[in-house]
């Protein structure tokens, strides 16, 4: 629409403003100008959130059923386990919670608009609909804004479509359906103008204007659980059916050897405490804790646990590009001479004038640093690049200065120069050079024809389709200040620019690519750019292969059509993507089985940083809509950060999968225990109170030992883990029925002895079981060290945590024998030394056997 049809619809007053009531009546119909922000995590969702596992539950019942039967003191036991757990998790999650929300803070910002006749400041969350804004250099733009004047206007709009260079801005339509990058007439929520003056109109304000409207596509996509999360309840799941099917038939068991009922009672209870990993929840949580600390000593604040593993099973990394590979500035890479390209910095005969012609036609003031200067990102860099030249940007006085043109796409600036004046342009190549009827070269100035300036035109050409930003360069002398500044120019070069890689970035991708994870870059800049990004990264080798957005528009989220879908899968760099089409990318790479982490800063990643499995924000440049949306917040925007994640995630995977194996191995070994003993008309060779005493010390400290392991220098040279993995696959089941089989046997063999032939009555014989198996726990902490690994020198033996553990638990156990009122407490009399020799000897049988097993096991990862 035209500028004055828009203003006529609106019923705004461009040259007087609103009045008061008017803006009062507005802002009651259409709402203050602001977003909805998601409600702050409260504590009770978050300590609710550490209860929702089957295991937990499981323990729950448990204790409720011990209260029912009397055994106060074991349900006791279970509940200080319950509260272990759910407070470590609690504390850590509530830290980074708030840490996250103490992100999001925003300061208010004022706007100047004009209302009743004269200009005001007034608070941005009291626009409306109709308001005349003024609008200039620096200003952040706090509501979507029709441009009804313009002067030399730029706006930065990366946050919203991945684009580093600023957008000149006029007030003329477009096109009907223009996409957002190219709707030079607006001038939208979230942005900032790096230049020029003029005024606009209010046209929509909150959560109607495109950053609403993306902040509300990331508030309604759906978070995925974890696979951590998947896991654990699936292995939940299986101890459910496990310990009723193994309880049942226990109890059945003994009833037909005619053992009573309230026996039978009772030993279904010690089996269900046998078969449930009371120690599970607790170490995972340590162990996802632990790991999330070490994130945030590494700059990544994670915002939840189970974040921590889900980086390490990441198969797919879709990054954006600005501010996320590139450091969102520009920076002069190339100048284009008569002479020939020049990278910059190097040494040419024409290449003191082009520097000094570009730093003298800006507006922008150049500071210490970039946080101190103001203006243009490409004005900013041309002045960087004299400073790095070692020249002044003045040769005289400014004496006029010619705005942007529109029409002509260039500017121009005039300086004495002596008697005489300077003049200096710069501007689109396109325009400017065929303005110049000279050109400068290493003889000096010589004719510019036609042919010259088509010659000058393929150059520049060559240089965009690199993804490079161009500007041509050029200079005429005069002895008035007054002469046309575009007319009778001398072409000096045109200056190429880019938004440079992160000097870190190619080794992170290199690392990715070497731990098998694939990374494709998903931006909506223009595809050369984007493609330049890419190779300078080494996201792909050979030649790109680039899809546009505009090919997957419209597209449902997960529903991107074969053979689409076969080009996209195959795509090393997906450009020009509207916010709508990030998340149907994320969503069909994860109906394809992927693991997805999405990176961004933008506004327009929020929605897909939500969505993905573990999105990851940038916390320095990202934005308060990004931020929110996502799991991980580097606090350094490092994507370096990202493959120590990685890394962290991959060695914790590897730890929960050992300390699994181990307490399962124990858990069964004492479910077998119970069960053959009593199936064989035998007293129960331990008693359920011993089971819970086990599995809360010799258990839970071995396992969060394993938990803090530090992994080896391999992890990030294997391949991701199948995403369908789980925790405990068949290999896995099998080692742990050949562990528990093995104390089972040494544990029955110390319980008979001493029945028959040591002649030690039932309690005491009892004792020398519990003490077997308590040993043999211990020493089964080694037989889970990655099959092929040392014998003496392997990921476990190098685990200083393990050796604490061992020693404090064989205390524990000790004190369970030899203090008694604990021994009281538990029904374990002294049995004497060597009844106490015998156990001691058996409980190393298991060892020696499965170490002997694991040296003949071919090598893999655990």
């Amino acid at each position: 629409m035209d500028a004055d049809e828009v203003a006529a619809q609106l019923g705004a007053a461009p040259g007087t403003g609103l009045t008061t009531q008017e803006a009062l009546a507005r802002k009651a119909r259409f709402g203050p100008n602001r977003l909805r922000a998601q409600k702050a995590k409260s504590a009770v969702v978050i300590l609710l959130h550490q209860f929702q596992s089957l295991i937990v539950w499981l323990l729950a019942a448990a204790a409720v059923f011990s209260v029912y039967v009397g055994d106060t003191v074991e349900a006791a036991a279970i509940v200080v386990v319950l509260v272990i757990n759910a407070g470590i998790g609690f504390v850590t999650e509530l830290r980074a919670a708030r840490s996250m929300e103490a992100l999001l803070h925003l300061a208010e910002v004022h706007t100047r608009v004009r209302r009743d006749g004269r200009v005001a400041m007034i608070d941005a969350r009291d626009l409306v609909p109709g308001d005349s804004v003024i609008l200039e250099a620096g200003d952040v733009i706090t509501a979507d804004l029709r441009v009804m004047q313009a002067s030399n206007l730029f706006s930065d709009e990366s946050v919203l479509t991945g684009e580093s260079a600023p957008v000149a801005k006029t007030p003329g339509p477009v096109a009907p359906g223009a996409p957002l990058g190219d709707r030079s007439g607006m001038v939208f929520k979230g942005t900032a103008l790096t230049q020029g003056a003029g005024e606009a109109l209010v046209v929509a304000t909150g959560m109607s204007t495109e950053l609403g409207r993306i902040s509300q596509l990331a508030q309604e996509a759906e978070s995925e659980v974890s696979p951590l999360e998947r896991r654990l309840a699936a292995l939940g799941q299986k101890l459910v059916w496990l310990t009723l099917v193994l309880a049942a038939l226990t109890v059945g068991a003994g009833l037909l050897r005619g053992h009573a009922l309230a026996d039978m009672i009772q030993t279904g209870v010690a089996l269900a405490v046998a078969a449930i990993p009371e120690g599970l929840p607790v170490v995972a949580t340590l162990s996802l804790a632990r790991g999330m600390l070490r994130m945030a000593r590494r700059n990544a604040l994670i915002s939840r646990l189970s974040s921590v593993e889900t980086l390490g099973a990441t198969t797919l990394i879709l990054t954006d590009k600005t501010g996320t590979l590139t450091e969102n500035r520009m920076t002069v890479v190339r100048y284009l001479l008569a002479e020939g390209d020049v990278r910059f910095p190097g040494v040419a005969p024409g290449l003191e004038h082009a520097v000094q012609v570009g730093a003298l036609c800006t507006t922008a003031e150049l500071g210490k640093d970039r946080a101190d200067s103001a203006g243009d990102p490409m004005e900013l860099a041309l002045l960087e690049a004299a400073r790095a030249a070692g020249l002044s940007p003045e040769t005289g006085a400014r004496v006029a200065q010619h705005a942007f043109d529109p029409t002509r796409r260039a500017m121009a600036s005039v300086h004495r120069e002596g008697a005489g004046f300077l003049y200096a342009v710069k501007g689109a190549p396109e325009t400017v050079i065929a303005m110049c009827d000279s050109v400068l070269g290493p003889e000096g100035v010589s004719a510019l024809d036609a042919d010259g300036q088509g010659a000058w035109m393929q150059r520049n050409a060559e240089a965009a389709a690199q993804g490079l930003r161009t500007l041509a360069l050029a200079m005429k002398q005069a002895d008035t200040p007054d002469a046309d500044p575009y007319a009778g120019l001398t072409l000096v070069g045109v200056v190429c620019l880019a938004d440079p890689l992160r000097a870190d970035v190619p080794a992170a991708i290199a690392a990715c690519r070497a731990a098998g994870i694939r990374v494709v870059m998903v931006t909506g800049d223009h595809a050369a750019t984007a493609t330049r990004i890419a190779r300078d990264a080494g996201l792909f080798d050979g030649d790109a292969r680039v899809i546009e957005g505009a090919e997957l528009e419209g597209l449902p989220p997960g529903d991107i059509p074969d053979p689409l879908w076969q080009q996209v899968r195959a795509a090393d760099v997906i450009a020009r993507v509207a916010p709508e089409t990030k998340l149907a990318l994320v969503a069909t790479y994860q109906r394809d089985g992927q693991i997805v982490a999405m990176t961004g800063d933008g506004v327009n990643d929020a929605p897909a940083l939500k969505k993905a499995d573990i999105g990851v924000a940038m916390g320095l440049r990202g934005t308060q809509v990004a931020r929110e949306a996502a799991h991980m917040v580097l606090r350094d925007d490092n994507f370096a950060t990202i493959v120590d994640a990685v890394h962290q995630g991959r060695v914790i995977f590897g730890n929960i999968r050992k300390f699994v194996v181990y307490l399962m191995s124990c858990n069964l070994c004492e479910v077998l225990v119970v069960g053959l003993a009593v199936g064989a008309g035998l007293p129960a060779p331990l008693l359920p109170l011993q089971i819970l005493f086990l599995n809360l010390v010799t258990d839970v400290f071995p396992a969060f030992a394993l938990g803090m392991g530090r992994g080896d220098s391999q992890e990030m040279r294997r391949p991701p883990r199948d995403p369908r993995e789980a925790i405990v696959d068949r290999a896995h089941w099998l080692w742990i029925a050949v562990l528990g089989l093995m104390q089972t046997a040494a544990t029955l063999a110390g319980f008979g002895l001493a029945l028959f032939h040591l002649g030690l009555p039932p309690d005491q014989a009892v004792s020398v079981a519990f003490v077997t198996l308590a040993l043999g726990q211990l020493w089964n902490v080694f037989n889970v060290r990655s099959p092929g690994s040392g014998l003496v020198r392997n990921d476990v033996t190098r685990n200083p945590f393990v050796w604490a553990a061992l020693a404090f638990c064989a205390g524990l156990i000790a004190l369970a024998i030899w203090v008694p009122g604990l021994a009281v407490l538990l029904h374990l009399p002294f049995p004497g030394w060597t009844a106490l020799a015998l156990a001691g000897a058996l409980s190393l049988l298991p060892l020696v056997a499965g170490q002997g097993l694991l040296s003949l096991a071919p090598a893999r990862a655990t």
